[in-house]
């Protein structure tokens, strides 16, 4: 988890410490919504941390801008469903 709170600090800009807690649960919280849409996540997997780490940020802004959520990760994450499901198939 170490690993994903530094890459979701630099794709946010911030370089202190006083949000870690919050942001260690943002983590844990978008790796669980994303459990829920069916995909199976392992972190130590360099397109899995990316995609939490992605999830993560967004529920950061979101807070501040009511951003929605954007189509590029809605697009992510049916990607990284469809191809889990179809190895499974397969």
């Amino acid at each position: 988890m170490e690993q994903l709170l530094t890459m979701v600090k630099v794709d946010l800009h911030i370089t202190t410490t006083a949000y870690d807690t919050r942001l260690t649960q943002y983590l844990t919280s978008a790796k669980k919504y994303i459990e829920t849409e069916g995909i199976t996540v392992d972190i130590t997997r360099m397109d899995d941390a990316q995609l939490v780490v992605s999830y993560a940020a967004w529920i950061w802004r979101k807070r501040e801008t009511g951003e929605p959520f954007p189509q590029w990760l809605r697009w992510e994450l049916n990607n990284r469903l469809f191809s889990e499901k179809m190895n499974a198939e397969g």
